[in-house]
C-alpha cells in the first residue's frame, strides 16, 4: 500500500487495480476543484499590471505581486502535473505509482495555493487599507487555511481512530 492510498483493509471487496483506479478517480475529483480555482486566480493576477492603478503600487507591493505571480504559476503547474504524468504513464500498469506521485503534487499544490491565497488577500488589504492591515489579513488567512486544510482533517482522523 502506498503512503496515502485508501486503506486496503477497509472492508471493500476490490482488487489492487480496482483500488488504484478508485484512488485515481478520487484524486481527479480533488484536482478538478483546485485546478479551476487556481487557474482563475492565476489569470486574475496576470491582468493586474494592465490596470491603471498598478503604477501607483510601491516597491513592496510590486515585489509581493511578482512573488504571488510566480507562486500562482507554480501552484497551477503542480495541480496540472498529474495530467502530464497520466499521459506519459498511461497503459504502463503504473496506476499505484501514478496515484502516489499525483497525490504528492496535489499536496504541494495546496501548500503553494495557500500561500497565493493569503498573499493575494495581504496585497489587496495593503493597497486598500494599510501595510499593517495587509500583514494581519495575510497571517490570519494562513492560520485559517492551515487549520481547515491540515489541523481539522487530522483531528477528524484521530477521533475516528479512537
Amino acid at each position: 500500500m502506498h503512503e496515502h492510498d485508501a486503506n486496503p483493509d477497509d472492508g471493500r471487496d476490490e482488487t489492487h487495480n480496482e483500488r488504484a483506479d478508485r484512488n485515481w478517480n478520487e484524486l481527479l475529483q480533488e484536482l478538478r476543484v483546485t485546478q479551476t480555482g487556481t487557474q482563475i486566480l492565476t489569470g486574475f493576477l496576470l491582468t493586474i499590471p494592465f490596470q491603471q492603478r498598478f503604477g501607483d503600487l510601491d516597491a513592496y507591493q510590486k515585489d509581493l505581486y511578482l512573488v504571488l505571480v510566480v507562486l500562482a504559476v507554480l501552484a497551477t503547474a503542480l495541480f496540472v502535473a498529474p495530467v502530464s504524468l497520466h499521459r506519459i504513464l498511461f497503459g504502463r500498469r503504473l496506476k499505484p505509482e501514478l496515484v502516489t506521485a499525483g497525490g504528492r503534487f496535489a499536496r504541494a499544490g495546496l501548500v503553494v495555493l495557500a500561500l497565493v491565497m493569503a498573499g493575494s488577500a495581504m496585497l489587496i488589504f495593503d493597497v486598500v487599507l494599510s501595510r499593517d492591515a495587509g500583514l494581519t489579513v495575510g497571517i490570519a488567512s494562513l492560520v485559517l487555511l492551515f487549520a481547515s486544510w491540515w489541523v481539522v482533517p487530522r483531528l477528524i482522523a484521530r477521533r475516528a481512530r479512537d
